[in-house]
């Protein structure tokens, strides 16, 4: 595997205490975590982008996560890791049928979940073949999520570091907001000596304006980097 702070991990459950719970919890122990409310939710993030790892809630309104279990590992080898507040054998047996790697009861600790994580992630074998570019959409612009590039048509959209900071830490959480306090923290810890210094919340509004410069037809009304009234800004791609 990658370092660390590499690993994208998508959380799905439709509980959004525990969800924010956990996504707060795995950002902590180094990795990058995007979340899903709902199995819809997770096969939009999922079209875009590639992630290391699933943990993945059973019982949700809607599909449930047998049924997305199933339909995934018939398509892609990602780990997945299921979560359910029913312990019994039988329905153990029943998610590791459907494809999954690891089955983890509710309530559980959270260390108990970094450590079965970190097991899955140690036995997973490297992918030997090149990955398909993950692209993001943004109107008439693609943004390259390994390459951390910006193109229009045969144009490549020049990024300052920051421009280039924010955008992959708004390209792994793709369509949930990201608050200001928090994009402060990930672009000190991402991004240089520097950056870090300037990277107060007023410093990061005048950045939001300059990036959405770079794809959004009109800056002023954005469409795809979203202002989220009390919540932060989204990046909300095709």
């Amino acid at each position: 595997m990658s370092e660390m702070s590499d690993i994208h991990l998508l959380i799905v459950d439709d509980d959004e205490r525990i969800r924010g719970l956990l996504q707060k919890f795995l950002v902590r122990n180094g990795f990058w975590v995007t979340a899903a409310r709902d199995a819809a939710h997770a096969r939009r993030l999922l079209e875009g982008l590639d992630f290391d790892l699933i943990v993945l809630d059973v019982m949700m309104p809607g599909e449930d996560g047998l049924s997305l279990t199933r339909d995934l590992r018939s398509r892609m080898d990602t780990p997945i890791l299921l979560l359910t507040a029913r312990g019994e054998t039988s329905d153990r047996i029943t998610g590791l049928e459907a494809g999954a790697d690891d089955y983890l009861a509710k309530p559980f600790e959270p260390k108990e979940l970094l450590l079965r994580i970190n097991a899955i992630l140690r036995r997973t074998p490297p992918a030997v073949a090149a990955k398909v570019p993950r692209l993001l959409h943004l109107g008439p612009v693609r943004y390259d999520v390994d390459r951390g590039e910006m193109w229009r048509g045969d144009d490549l959209i020049r990024l300052t570091a920051t421009e280039a900071a924010l955008m992959r830490i708004f390209a792994a959480r793709a369509g949930q907001p990201v608050s200001r306090t928090q994009l402060v923290d990930d672009l000190g810890r991402g991004a240089g000596r520097d950056t870090a210094a300037q990277a107060q919340e007023r410093a990061v509004d005048v950045q939001i304006t300059r990036l959405r410069r770079k794809f959004e037809a009109d800056p002023k009304q954005p469409r795809y980097l979203q202002t989220v009234r009390g919540a932060g800004y989204m990046l909300a791609p095709e």
